[in-house]
């Protein structure tokens, strides 16, 4: 569960989209975006716009069967489009999805990606959603990207309450290579008084800000809040920025094993 409200989430996903939109002026659309391989800047925007058109139909329609995505996967590559033309169909569809999830309420049944959930699932979801691919496209061009701490802590919360699904070792047996004696690991924020810690040493996967513990974690990374959110969804690499201790090996099979998004 979020730690924001339903109305913070939904507004925050306009404002993530108006910030990411800021990037595309003044750049080439064909440039690479190496944190997403095989597409360019216009796919990027591309990819976005239409997964916030496809949320705001399942939430409009009250939908229990997932639509077509078809274009959130075929991508033109074509950047022979207005820069303003893209960044206004960009921030418009992302402000019909704010208000549309504003209008349903948090508490709204339909289908959802994890099944049992709510429309509040999808306003949380595509608010990190377009604040992982605002970063992808910052690094693409060469901004910077900064993000608040409360934002970027709800961000590490769902992707470790995602990671953490026991469905997810049942999808995907590989995953099971995450379980493990003494596998354990600290994600420790230098610029915020936040760790979280995984236990992945039973049968299922474990975390929490404050999990209890005995000893040190098996590996533990500490950096800065935004780059630990940045790291998890492998959108950074764990080098000099990052300071680990511990068995780096168990913290790279964890970034294998964990990518999404």
């Amino acid at each position: 569960m979020s730690s924001f409200n339903h109305g913070r989430l939904c507004a925050g996903i306009a404002a993530q989209t108006e910030l990411f939109a800021g990037h595309l002026f003044g750049t080439d659309l064909g440039t690479a975006v190496p944190s997403c391989p095989g597409w360019n800047l216009a796919q990027l925007v591309r990819h976005v716009g239409a997964g916030h058109r496809w949320v705001e139909t399942i939430v409009t329609t009250g939908a229990t069967e997932p639509p077509p995505d078809t274009e959130l996967r075929t991508l033109s590559a074509d950047t022979d489009v207005d820069h303003g033309v893209l960044a206004g169909w960009l921030t418009s569809g992302a402000v019909r999805l704010a208000e549309t999830l504003a209008a349903a309420g948090p508490d709204l049944r339909l289908w959802t990606a994890v099944p049992g959930r709510t429309s509040a699932f999808w306003a949380r979801r595509f608010l990190h959603e377009t604040v992982i691919h605002r970063a992808d496209a910052a690094l693409a061009v060469g901004a910077a990207f900064a993000l608040d701490h409360d934002t970027a802590a709800d961000g590490l919360d769902e992707w470790l309450e995602l990671i953490s699904l026991p469905q997810q070792l049942e999808v995907d047996p590989t995953k099971r290579e995450l379980l493990g004696e003494d596998h354990t690991l600290r994600f420790a924020a230098t610029d915020a008084d936040t760790s979280w810690w995984v236990d992945a040493t039973g049968e299922s996967i474990r975390w929490s800000r404050e999990y209890g513990r005995t000893g040190d974690a098996t590996v533990t990374v500490r950096a800065p809040l935004t780059e630990l959110l940045l790291l998890v969804y492998r959108r950074r690499t764990p080098d000099g920025t990052f300071d680990v201790r511990g068995e780096a090996e168990l913290l790279d099979l964890w970034l294998a094993n964990t990518a999404f998004g």
